[in-house]
């Protein structure tokens, strides 16, 4: 038979495993009596894991959730993974960064020194982006609460071009809270305005109480990620970029598509292509096919056309050289 502190952290592994044990299992999977297995229950209870038991034809064990978090046992491949999350929690701006550092700390510190080094020297680094306002935590939860439980919120929310001077609380139905290009956003139906709506979370001043419940609604598109593609594009129809337009380049094709996302790329021969690409504006997109360090030959349409004659004007003035002839 194990020694007791042995057999108590085999009896946890066991009862975080599966959510119901049988007395009878459990005391076979120990090699012990079921007397012993009650006893090392109330052991586990005295140290503050809620275990409760449950009847049945042998009756037998559970673990439950408690009012503090008591410790925990993590095989390596969780205690790994947990790591990873950890050290990327600190770069998320949902306000927990320092409490992330703390958690990684201590985990770090009581693992074996096998794990530790697998952590050590995973190529994962965790890059602060400095420009993305960070969200509070307690925001988050709020707008979590709300989405989770389906209730009508009410915030505070900085005015749009669209708005007066000052705006009421703005009152929604929230469906989603999702992450973004690094940001916080709050998908919701707003009430005042009778349409879907994207909130930056770092903005949304929460206000109480919540209101009352609400049926949610079916996001056009059905996925929150195709809806949101089609926002931040710009358009509600059918998610393409509202502005494409068609250029010959030259440069291959394999260059080209490396760094034309969702463009289309068509090989001329060795060294030119055509690509076909879309943009939220005209300007947009003669500044996107702008990078490329090649001679470009405007396809159409007449727009994009343009909107390089119009940049070009532009980067001339900056240049402080004479504008190009019309």
């Amino acid at each position: 038979m194990p020694k007791t502190s042995a057999r108590l952290l085999a009896l946890l592994s066991l009862l975080q495993a599966r959510r119901d044990w049988p007395g009878l299992l459990l005391a076979q999977r120990l090699e012990v009596s079921p007397r012993t297995v009650r006893r090392d229950v109330e052991r586990l209870r005295e140290l503050g894991y809620p275990i409760v038991a449950f009847k049945g034809p042998a009756g037998g064990y559970r673990l439950e959730a408690g009012t503090r978090l008591p410790p925990l046992l993590f095989d390596d491949e969780q205690a790994v993974a947990l790591a990873i999350a950890l050290r990327i929690a600190t770069t998320t701006g949902a306000g927990i960064e320092e409490a992330a550092a703390r958690a990684l700390h201590t985990v770090r510190q009581v693992m074996p020194v096998r794990l530790r080094h697998r952590i050590d020297t995973l190529p994962v680094t965790a890059v602060e982006h400095s420009a993305i306002a960070p969200v509070d935590s307690g925001v988050l939860t709020a707008l979590g609460g709300a989405v989770h439980a389906r209730e009508v919120l009410r915030f505070d929310y900085p005015p749009g071009p669209d708005d007066g001077p000052s705006v009421a609380p703005r009152r929604v139905q929230p469906h989603h809270l999702v992450t973004w290009g690094r940001r916080w956003y709050l998908v919701a139906w707003d009430l005042d305005r009778d349409d879907w709506r994207v909130f930056r979370a770092d903005r949304i001043t929460p206000r109480a109480p919540t209101g009352p419940r609400f049926t949610p609604r079916e996001l056009p598109g059905g996925a929150v990620a195709a809806f949101l593609t089609r926002r931040f594009r710009g358009t509600d129809g059918h998610g393409d970029w509202p502005c494409r337009g068609e250029v010959i380049l030259d440069l291959p094709a394999a260059v080209v598509s490396r760094y034309s996302g969702d463009g289309v790329v068509e090989a001329l021969g060795s060294d030119r292509c055509r690509l076909v690409l879309g943009s939220w504006s005209w300007p947009g997109l003669a500044a996107a096919l702008g990078r490329f360090d090649a001679d470009i030959e405007v396809v159409g349409p007449a727009e994009l056309r343009a909107a390089f004659a119009r940049l070009a004007r532009r980067y001339a003035a900056a240049a402080g050289t004479p504008p190009p002839a019309p």
